[in-house]
This record gives structure tokens, sequence and C-alpha cells, in this order.
């Protein structure tokens, strides 16, 4: 099974990410199933256009970092493949206005005070084209992402009626258990709300950040609830049942305080990612992260020719 998957270099990686995302890479890629995972740079520019380069570096060290095997699976720069940018024009060609002026990822960015450029209004067909360039069976996406897809099978029907293209239709696959990962505030974890708590940062940084977590003002010397707590709901991810059970005695438990738990939590982080945080400092100085996109690159590339060259013949272009 070939699975997808992109991600923009935005900056550091968070707990969102990774639970979210790249940890289901993770499992998929030990599933024995051939894994693309390319870095988003062309769809960065769309809401940052600073550091791309250097960030698009510290996304694929970290990758490599969290356990990504270029034995297993192909990584790459998304500008190295010139070829999505061809099919990008070619699905923009038939892909109807009303289609985008639905999107909801637009209408929510503008709202926020993105600027209202093309590139972002034309997100999804991009988004498409980097999809159906490599054909793959599944594209694993957060529940924010999943109109998206649906977009992109919809502009794949659409080129095969009109040409008799035969595109493959690529599935969702969805983790329901961390499709979304709270932040700081309680709200979806992203760099876009500022409310990450970030990878491969230093003790002072994380500390930081665990304490910055918004909690109710029950005192000390009273039971908590964690069902509403997002600092249990942040933590459940690193636990099993057993570790989540003795989570939840310590909101029990008067004299345990909020300070108490978020201690625990940076703590809990910090040694969850020890040992991809030694990786990370290797890969992020180490001529291999670029040959290893490099590689990755000239295999991705063999692909996308292959298929846009049989999609450019079927439309007679």
């Amino acid at each position: 099974m070939r699975v997808l998957t992109g991600l923009q270099p935005s900056g550091r990686l968070h707990l969102g990410n990774y639970f979210s995302s790249i940890k289901e890479i993770l499992n998929l890629q030990n599933d024995e199933n051939e894994i693309f995972i390319f870095i988003a740079n062309y769809h960065a520019l769309s809401s940052d256009t600073k550091d791309i380069k250097q960030k698009s570096l510290e996304l694929a060290a970290s990758y490599l970092a969290l356990g990504i095997d270029p034995k297993k699976s192909t990584m790459w720069i998304q500008s190295s493949i010139k070829e999505v940018l061809e099919l990008y024009w070619i699905l923009s060609s038939i892909t109807p206005l009303g289609l985008l002026e639905r999107a909801h990822s637009y209408k929510d960015k503008i709202a926020k005070g993105f600027e209202p450029t093309h590139a972002l209004f034309s997100y999804p067909v991009l988004m498409a084209a980097d999809i159906l360039l490599f054909a793959p069976d599944v594209v694993p996406v957060g529940k924010d992402q999943i109109q998206h897809l649906e977009i992109t099978r919809d502009l794949a029907i659409k080129l095969n009626n009109k040409f008799k293209c035969n595109l493959k239709l690529p599935n969702a696959k969805i983790n329901e258990n961390v499709a979304i990962i709270p932040g700081t505030d309680g709200a979806k974890m992203s760099k876009s709300y500022k409310n990450t708590i970030d990878l491969f940062v230093d003790e002072k940084t994380l500390k930081k950040q665990c304490n910055s977590i918004v909690t109710d003002s029950t005192p000390i010397d009273e039971e908590k609830d964690y069902l509403n707590c997002n600092i249990f709901n942040i933590a459940k991810h690193f636990l099993n049942e057993d570790e989540q059970l003795e989570l939840k005695k310590m909101y029990k438990t008067k004299g345990i305080g909020y300070g108490h738990l978020k201690a625990y939590l940076k703590d809990l982080i910090s040694e969850y990612f020890k040992s991809a945080n030694e990786k990370y400092k290797y890969y992020i100085s180490s001529n291999e992260t670029k040959e290893i996109l490099e590689a990755g690159a000239n295999k991705a590339r063999i692909v996308a020719k292959k298929n846009l060259e049989e999609i450019k013949n079927i439309i007679n272009f």
C-alpha cells in the first residue's frame, strides 16, 4: 500500500504534529507499506516566506530524528519535483471556482487575518496535484484536512470523466482517537494559534510552554476535574491505560496542584523524546540529511515524471 503525506516547514514541530500525523506514519512505515513524505515548501509560501530553506532542513532532520527510515520511506522537498506545478496548472484548468470558494480552510484563515492571495485560495488544487501525481492508496489527514482530500477526489473524478484518465482516487486515513491534540489554551494545537508545546527545544523552553497551559481555579486542597483539564488531555497521549489511572489518582489527591501536574507533564515529554532530541542534534548538523533528501527526490521524480507523462498523453497535451 502506498501512503503519501506532506507537512509545511513552518517552524518547530509540536506535539500536535507528532501525535496526529508523524506517529501514524511511523506505524505505517513499520508495516511494510510504501511511504512517500514530502516537505511542502511551495505550500508554505501561501502563509510564510521567512527562512523556508532552513525550516525545510529542520523539518527533515526532525522526521529522521523521530524515526523516519530512509531505507523504508522516501522523503523529499516538494520544490525538487517540478512536475507537481505542471499538474497543478492542468488541474486548475478544470477546477470550478465555486469548489474553492466553499473551502473551509480558506475562510478560516482569512477570518484570522491572512492575506487573501491566489496561493492561499488555490491551496487545495496544489494539494490535489501533490497527491494525484504519486497515486497513493491512502493519505493520513487530520479532520481539518478532510475537505481538501474530498476536493482532490472531486478533481480526479472530473479529469477522469473529461479526458478518460484513470487517476487513482485516494482514501483518507484518520486516527479518530488522536485527530485533534489540544494546545496550551485548549484549542487545537497549532502554530497559528501560538499555543504549541514544541519538540526539540531546551528544558527551559519546554518548562515555560508547559507552565503556560490554561487550567481552572480549583484550590490545591480540592479534587480536580481531569476530563476537562488541558494537562490531562495532552498527557494521556503518552500513557497506557494503567498509567492514565495513576494520573487520574493524582487529580483526586489533595495537596497536588496544577503546578505539580504541569511539572509531571514536562518530565513526561522530556523523557519520551530524549533519544529523538539527541538524534536531531546529529541530523541538523550533518550533510547526511541533505543526501537523504536528494536521494528521495531522485526516486520520487521517477514516479512523478511517469505519471505526469501518462496524464499529458491522455489529454493530448
